[in-house]
């Protein structure tokens, strides 16, 4: 029997009383974790990560976007304070516009092989200092601008979410061949205005020459 639109709104959760009543209260060790600034221990995981989701909000909604380089790429400039690069992309500059207009932002790092993330909360702003742009070259190409953000809340994620999708796990990594590429999707979202295949076989050469 199909489900009416009064019965899906019926269970909809529209309070925090109800979704406290659903959940309970979280344990001592889930809000003792909690800081206000980079402990050494923290420090630890974001020096060891290759790789941050970064959030970010604005007037068109929400977004996030990957962000990747060399374990530590995120500077820890001060116990309360985060540098990001801007490295090259796509160059549409969603997360910017973002934080240009509203500095909410968020990181969550992951580390390969740990099961263990963390998650850093606070508010953003883009700096194009040529001192601290340059602090940041890679093979002689600094970013064009780089994401400071000033810190409110940082806490780790238990592994759960890593251990039940056995992320790291070599054996069950999908093979690439068995995904639409990037070309193929272009294609399909352009009505085959853009050559999916030339896509596809022009990247890895595109991508050397404009990778930092």
């Amino acid at each position: 029997m199909a489900t009416s639109e009064t019965d899906q709104t019926d269970h909809i959760i529209t309070s925090l009383d109800a979704l406290e009543a659903l959940y309970g209260t979280p344990g001592e060790a889930s809000l003792v974790k909690v800081t206000e600034r980079i402990i050494p221990e923290y420090a630890a995981l974001i020096e060891a990560s290759p790789f941050a989701a970064l959030a970010t909000v604005g007037p068109e909604g929400v977004d996030c976007s990957p962000r990747g380089d060399q374990p530590g790429f995120v500077r820890i400039h001060d116990e309360r304070t985060l540098m990001m690069p801007d490295r090259r992309g796509n160059n549409r500059t969603d997360s910017l516009r973002n934080i240009v207009r509203d500095d909410r932002a968020a990181f969550l790092f992951l580390i390969p092989g740990s099961g263990t993330t963390l998650r850093v909360n606070g508010r953003a702003h883009l700096t194009v200092d040529p001192e601290i742009c340059a602090s940041f070259s890679v093979a002689g190409a600094a970013p064009r601008s780089v994401i400071v953000l000033s810190i409110e809340a940082v806490y780790f994620q238990c592994a759960r979410a890593i251990v039940r999708s056995d992320l790291w796990n070599g054996e069950k990594h999908v093979d690439p061949r068995h995904l639409p590429t990037p070309g193929k999707i272009l294609s399909a979202t352009s009505r085959q205005k853009i050559n999916g295949k030339a896509y596809d076989d022009e990247w890895p050469g595109r991508a050397a020459k404009t990778m930092w």
